[in-house]
């Protein structure tokens, strides 16, 4: 894909999304998901929630927990530092107060860690994938909305976080 052809994608997806900027629901919803997203505490929580449940799922939040640790040094120290993209603003849109992030826009973290947690979520709970990955996409929807991330990070993101779970699962599989 050429770099007009991503242009012109985030671009589309941008003015998409600013047909629902200025939304209150939907502003809420994503700028909360956002928040959420930084240093996975959404992902966190849920995997705290999920391994109080049984001693089986304490063992896989555990897991779950170490692995996004890894996830998180290797996107966000490693992966990011090969690309230099720019964001599309640095501090986001203003009506959508976010962290700053230190780190360049390529590939998205929050995508990466999403779709990375939701697939391991939906190891022993396949039932639950559909919702793992629901919110994986809003949150990672969530920082092109927010303007804090191109499209196509996000996009790049999720298929990073996709592959790191896959080799996750063979390096630790599932207790």
């Amino acid at each position: 894909m050429t770099a007009a052809a991503v242009a012109r994608f985030d671009a589309a997806f941008d003015a998409a999304l600013d047909r629902l900027r200025g939304q209150p629901v939907s502003d809420r919803i994503f700028r909360t998901a956002s928040a959420l997203g930084d240093w996975s505490v959404i992902w966190g929580l849920v995997g705290g929630v999920w391994g109080l449940t049984s001693d089986r799922r304490a063992d896989r939040a555990l897991r779950l927990a170490v692995l996004l640790g890894v996830e998180s040094l290797v996107v966000n120290q490693g992966v990011k530092r090969l690309f230099g993209r720019e964001r599309p603003t640095l501090a986001g849109d203003p009506r959508f107060p976010v962290r700053q992030p230190s780190t360049s826009s390529f590939p998205s973290g929050h995508a990466s860690s999403g779709f990375f947690a939701a697939t391991l979520l939906s190891e022993g709970d396949p039932e639950l994938a559909p919702l793992w990955f629901a919110l994986a996409a809003i949150v990672a929807t969530s920082r092109a909305y927010v303007r804090i991330h191109h499209a196509s990070d996000i996009v790049a993101g999720a298929a990073v976080g996709l592959a790191a779970a896959a080799l996750a699962r063979r390096v630790w599989p599932q207790p």
